[in-house]
């Protein structure tokens, strides 16, 4: 789709883009109170723009408000040598679980779509509101998700999610874990890395 000239796109309209590295999986599956301590507010957004030369003020104003609208975790990359405001090289990768993910998303779409010669460069960043690190990072949707039907489910039950492409999958009953992973799974093409997160 595209917003005001750029061209922007989330992990759940072109999941089948190359992708770059995963992060890396949580060592151990959390409970629902373990993961929920970890989890931040569903309103609001913090946006991070990135020292990038080439962008002056008026610029850095408009990719601030175009991430602003970008559910988190989400990055905007730009070809450098392209009109940013103009060219479908202008990629933003949003609904992710953590910022390196939407980044090697962005970056992908970008590098994908430029005709300009240097690499395309992630210029800003898009988290929760007061974020910090945490074990345990899940995109909006499933942050929302997990407020309103995770914790509210009987269980058993179990969350998966995929790093690479920000989906994830929920499934109750004896077999929650495995079933998780297969509802994460059929969300996308080719995602292998579906994992259990949160399980009670």
């Amino acid at each position: 789709m595209a917003i005001g000239g750029f061209g922007l796109m989330t992990a759940g309209l072109a999941t089948s883009l190359v992708m770059g590295l995963a992060s890396t999986a949580l060592g151990e599956t959390l409970t629902g109170k373990a993961a929920k301590a970890m989890l931040f507010a569903t309103r609001g957004t913090s946006v991070e723009i990135l020292p990038y030369d080439k962008l002056d003020k008026t610029l850095r104003k408009i990719i601030a408000a175009v991430a602003e609208q970008q559910p988190w975790y989400a990055a905007i990359a730009l070809s450098p040598d392209e009109d940013i405001m103009t060219s479908k090289a202008t990629v933003a990768g949003a609904q992710f679980h953590d910022t390196d993910a939407a980044s090697a998303f962005a970056l992908a779409g970008c590098e994908a779509a430029r005709s300009g010669e240097s690499p395309c460069v992630v210029v800003a960043l898009v988290r929760p509101k007061g974020w910090t690190a945490q074990p345990l990072q899940l995109s909006l949707a499933a942050t929302e998700f997990f407020i309103t039907d995770y914790l509210e489910a009987g269980g058993p039950k179990a969350l998966a999610t995929s790093a690479a492409t920000g989906l994830w999958g929920f499934a109750t009953g004896e077999q929650a874990p495995s079933a998780a992973v297969a509802d994460c799974a059929a969300k996308g093409t080719d995602v292998q890395d579906c994992v259990v997160v949160v399980a009670d």
